[in-house]
């Protein structure tokens, strides 16, 4: 099983260049980051996990600008987002920061797609909270449309693009329905999600990774309906806390890659939780 991280990078915390250096000598298998452009002061839109939100929402690095420095000091290690809040963004300018990271790493990068949670950031980018889900369908799309090799045009319900000269093309393939980097959808359990994941995506992000056992014949089933290959199904269970009965249990599932959770600290304390997990990437799990 590969053994991949994430963290909320920030003004405070460890360097993604010193980070991404450690993670590749320790045989990880990825690094993966999330995304907020800002946190409005005044929300009602209450913390997922319950409580205060943490200090570090509202000092993430840029996610892309981070991964860029990651990819040019390694050569091995994944590159991920997770997740790229796709409705936030203007889908053209965020297809060419997309493709030209996978054509620079060689490959290397997994697009973590989110719908968001919190409902006053996705209003400053003129998000209708009720429409997140289709737009962020639509977009992809539409990115989808610009990474084809030859010029493709697309014309959907929130915008389009002209067929176009639309260079570097991602390094990765385009599979199945599948145009661009691996790309991997985040979100609850749901026949919505699930619905999104067989139309444009390789797999799901589960945050956490509990009741997989139940939702997973629920995801093959979507997946094998929509005529994907049932083999092709990537299940990457997100910011886990691992214990090596968790992996067990994972690895009975026939999951291949998980991502566990760093704490948002400076470097010696990255380095004690590295460390710490570093028995993980190193014991098969069968």
């Amino acid at each position: 099983m590969r053994i991949a991280v994430t963290i909320f990078l920030t003004d405070e915390t460890i360097a993604p260049v010193r980070l991404a250096r450690e993670l590749e000598q320790r045989g990880f298998a990825g690094l993966y980051l999330p995304e907020h452009t800002h946190i409005p002061v005044e929300r009602t839109t209450p913390y997922p996990a319950g409580g205060e939100l943490p200090r570090e929402y509202g000092r993430t690095l840029d996610p892309f600008v981070a991964l860029g420095q990651a990819a040019a000091v390694t050569g091995r290690l994944g590159l991920g987002t997770g997740v790229t809040l796709v409705a936030q963004h203007d889908p053209i300018a965020l297809a060419k920061q997309i493709a030209t990271l996978d054509h620079l790493s060689g490959g290397r990068l997994t697009l973590g797609v989110g719908f968001g949670w919190n409902v006053e950031e996705g209003a400053d980018h003129g998000v209708r909270w009720p429409t997140r889900r289709e737009l962020t369908r639509d977009r992809m799309r539409l990115m989808q449309a610009l990474w084809s090799d030859e010029p493709t045009a697309y014309e959907g319900e929130f915008g389009g693009v002209r067929a176009s000269h639309a260079h570097p093309k991602p390094h990765q393939r385009p599979r199945g329905p599948v145009t661009g980097p691996r790309t991997l959808v985040g979100g609850a359990a749901g026949p919505k999600l699930f619905a999104h994941i067989a139309e444009y995506a390789d797999g799901w992000l589960p945050i956490g990774g509990r009741g997989l056992a139940e939702s997973l014949p629920v995801l093959r089933s979507v997946w094998a309906d929509a005529g994907r290959d049932p083999a092709a199904l990537q299940v990457v269970p997100y910011a886990v806390l691992p214990t090596p009965g968790k992996l067990a249990h994972y690895a009975e599932l026939g999951i291949e890659e998980i991502v566990v959770q760093l704490p948002s600290a400076d470097e010696p304390e990255v380095l004690r939780a590295l460390d710490a997990y570093g028995a993980l990437v190193a014991a098969p799990h069968h």
